[in-house]
């Protein structure tokens, strides 16, 4: 059985990754990265580009890739006045959050079965 301990940490770590699983949970910005993925040009894409490609206006593309490069997840280069944002995630990150929800497994792993109604 885990300690209350191993409890407070799991939930200070959650809080370690608050910004990509927040980034990760919307399913526009989902629906960004995979667009993003798609693209065939490696070297990134503008905002224009990602824009016609979804069901989304500009300046919602652009609040969303926001997020996703302040979460670590897109890097954008510029070129004179162009962005041009691409996925590369920080692995660092990424690694804390897999941490994270392996310990979540684990801690719940060593839970008694909860799923039975209580007899009255």
């Amino acid at each position: 059985m885990y300690m209350k301990e191993d409890i407070e940490k799991l939930a200070e770590d959650f809080e370690n990754c608050r910004k990509v699983l927040i980034a990760l949970g919307d399913e526009n910005r989902q629906h960004l990265i995979l667009e993003m993925l798609k693209i065939e040009d490696c070297y990134g894409a503008r905002v224009g580009d990602i824009t016609e490609r979804t069901h989304l206006s500009r300046p919602a593309v652009s609040h969303h890739l926001q997020i996703l490069k302040d979460a670590g997840i897109l890097k954008v280069r510029k070129e004179a006045a162009k962005n041009y944002y691409y996925f590369d995630p920080d692995t660092k990150s990424f690694d804390r959050l897999i941490h994270v929800l392996q310990k979540a497994k684990e801690l719940t792993a060593g839970l008694p079965d909860r799923s039975r109604e209580r007899s009255s």
